[in-house]
């Protein structure tokens, strides 16, 4: 099985050790895992922005890079919920790209969605001695149907328990640019979600996107919370959390 990893701009550029930790879970699991070296972005950010002509750009440079792959997974909702969902509208001007869109989708995953329900794996790499909630977040969930299978997984991890907040499918507040042009809304949303998850005084909220957790994670530290860690679920999974053994 050839699984294409799209690593993803954010997690390239901010956290890749989440790459590495998705890297990891695929190899475990027996898969033959190839990276495209001048894969950047899935085109997104131009997309919410209304910069149609990059974010095609962009779309039509993923389908090359992973037209020679069985399977794309992606360690973010986000970035997956945008090939899945949006490159049909966003190449619909585009007929020649028509049947590489369709192929695309049909092959792309989201990566916990992946480990679930295309490997069926039973086991993980990672071990966690602690508790942890878990933040759906919204791509993840409304987009790619993200919700039973990370804890699925999580169930799997050694030492690792589960304590659900009240509201775990709650918009954080980043929905990326939206953050930064509706910097006091997006603290507000980011507050009451820091509260749910203090709440439960678990030692870390995981969650599958990164860009939610820069969010939230800065929006902790700025409210005085050191201790409460901030951690994908790659890291957990593959026990890449920098606490291991």
């Amino acid at each position: 099985m050839r699984v294409g990893l799209f690593v993803t701009c954010l997690v390239d550029l901010m956290r890749p050790r989440i790459g590495f930790a998705a890297l990891e879970l695929l190899e475990s699991a027996g898969c033959e895992v190839v990276v495209p070296a001048s894969q950047t972005c899935c085109g997104q950010p131009g997309y919410n922005s209304g910069d149609r002509a990059s974010a095609q750009a962009l779309a039509r440079k993923v389908l090359g890079e992973f037209k020679d792959c069985d399977y794309v997974v992606i360690p973010s909702g986000s970035c997956s919920g945008m090939i899945k969902a949006h490159y049909p509208e966003l190449l619909s001007d585009v007929p020649q790209a028509r049947a590489d869109v369709e192929w695309l989708i049909a092959r792309t995953w989201e990566l916990t969605d992946f480990l679930v329900n295309v490997l069926r794996i039973e086991q993980v790499p990672g071990t966690f001695q602690g508790t942890v909630t878990y933040h759906d977040s919204c791509s993840g969930l409304r987009e790619m149907g993200v919700k039973s299978q990370p804890r699925a997984l999580l169930a799997k991890v050694p030492g690792l328990v589960l304590e659900e907040m009240s509201t775990p499918e709650q918009c954080c507040g980043f929905g990326g640019t939206f953050s930064v042009k509706f910097g006091d809304i997006s603290a507000r949303i980011c507050d009451q979600k820091c509260d749910d998850v203090q709440s439960t005084g678990t030692d870390a909220v995981v969650l599958g996107d990164l860009g939610c957790m820069l969010n939230i994670e800065g929006r902790m530290r700025r409210r005085g919370d050191v201790r409460t860690r901030v951690l994908h679920v790659a890291e957990v999974l593959a026990g890449t959390t920098g606490e291991e053994g």
